[in-house]
């Protein structure tokens, strides 16, 4: 099945579902995302966190921007086989990362 976009009430909906994590950009244009930052104890904390969320990436074969920094992880997601576009890959990749977060103390 091809991915599709998702509307603005799609990406809103399960949002809300999300905690913490927000859409910029306008839902279906290019360079739309949902983004949200962790604040961990340390910086070794935040690198196994990233670890951690790359093993998922590599299951979903999907993958987010990760910015990391001393006690920080910051991600972005959207998908760039439909323009840049939100997709539910994008959706269930976040949904992924917060069933992980608390296991490493992410807020």
């Amino acid at each position: 099945m091809p991915l599709e976009p998702l509307s603005q009430k799609e990406i809103e909906d399960r949002l809300a579902e999300l905690p913490g994590w927000s859409l910029t950009g306008d839902a279906g244009t290019f360079g739309s995302k949902i983004t949200r930052s962790y604040r961990l104890t340390s910086h070794y904390a935040a690198t196994a966190f990233v670890v951690h969320v790359s093993q998922v990436q590599q299951e979903l074969d999907h993958h987010a921007e990760i910015t990391l920094g001393y006690d920080t992880v910051v991600l972005a997601v959207n998908t760039h086989s439909v323009g840049g576009a939100l997709t539910e890959r994008d959706l269930e990749l976040a949904r992924r990362v917060e069933e992980i977060a608390p296991g490493h103390g992410a807020a």
